[in-house]
């Protein structure tokens, strides 16, 4: 049982940083006593822009490119239009798995799976369903409360869980922000998860605000340590590196994060090399792992 809703709350108002960093880190040797930190490689295409039939010819192309620099998972997302109906993607699925059948579909997001029902006017279950049926492995959790309201998020979440697709969970938080509004999500995280059990792992990822200044790094890893102890179901915390960089992706190993998340395959203000994400990994003094999106080990090095 993970810490309760007022520990939590007393945590987030304190002032004693390494002592809940130390609290974190606890928790993540318990759950991870091997010593490894995992991270995967992936790739990312935004779909958008193409809803042609010759649009497959060039994410195909796009895909062989990443899937020969090492990629294992892909990550297809963007702003579906009317144009980009389920068959569109069922589509584009197929061929996806027909070219690359080893490759790891984690694509889309509870927020397009509800814009793409409606747009075809199905339920997110069938589409949920026809889309599993073409291919699609999983899909993250990265738009929690930025392009979809927490309760449509959680009934997505939870049909994919009874389909038996597994998610990823993430939550972007801004200064400007009550502890308050930071928990009500992670309890319904934590409860969804009782439930189904269909997190595989959660993310903590900071936003920009035009009214507020970005949150620190302090507040990063506040909310990171805070997520581990109140996420004990939740088998895997993901230390960011799109949002925070190899630095604080590293002390973050340290306050109860186990896995370095997506290495991209693709240029951005935060990009870092397979090499460089292993180095601060056995730097922190743990075994670099790359994994699947499933969390499967590959390789121990």
């Amino acid at each position: 049982m993970g810490i309760t809703r007022k520990e939590a709350l007393d945590c987030f108002q304190s002032d004693d940083l390494i002592g809940i960093g130390m609290e974190a880190d606890a928790v993540r040797r318990h759950l991870h006593p091997e010593g490894v930190v995992t991270y995967v490689l992936d790739g990312q295409l935004d779909y958008t822009n193409q809803t042609k039939d010759e649009a497959y010819a060039e994410i195909l192309r796009s895909i062989e490119r990443i899937a020969a620099r090492g990629a294992t998972s892909i990550t297809l997302q963007g702003r579906p239009t009317p144009d980009h109906t389920i068959d569109w993607f069922k589509s584009l699925f197929r061929g996806v798995k027909l070219h690359f059948p080893t490759l790891h579909l984690h694509s889309l997001s509870a927020a397009e799976i509800l814009a793409i029902s409606n747009h075809s006017g199905s339920t997110t279950y069938d589409t949920l369903a026809e889309f599993q049926e073409a291919g699609l492995n999983s899909f993250p959790g990265n738009d929690a409360r930025i392009f979809v309201n927490l309760e449509d998020w959680l009934i997505i979440h939870r049909t994919a869980h009874k389909l038996g697709m597994h998610t990823t969970a993430s939550l972007h938080f801004k200064p400007g922000e009550t502890p308050e509004d930071r928990l009500t999500y992670l309890i319904a995280l934590r409860d969804l998860q009782e439930e189904t059990g269909g997190f595989t792992s959660f993310e903590p990822q900071t936003i920009l605000s035009t009214i507020h200044e970005e949150p620190t790094a302090v507040e990063y890893l506040k909310t990171l340590a805070i997520s581990r102890l109140y996420l004990d179901n939740i088998p895997n915390i993901q230390s960011s590196l799109d949002t925070q960089g190899l630095k604080v992706l590293q002390v973050g190993l340290r306050f109860g994060s186990n896995d370095a998340g997506s290495i991209l395959l693709a240029n951005g203000p935060n990009a870092a090399s397979e090499e460089q994400v292993r180095q601060v990994i056995r730097d922190a003094g743990f075994n670099p792992v790359q994994r699947d999106s499933l969390y499967r080990t590959l390789f121990l090095n």
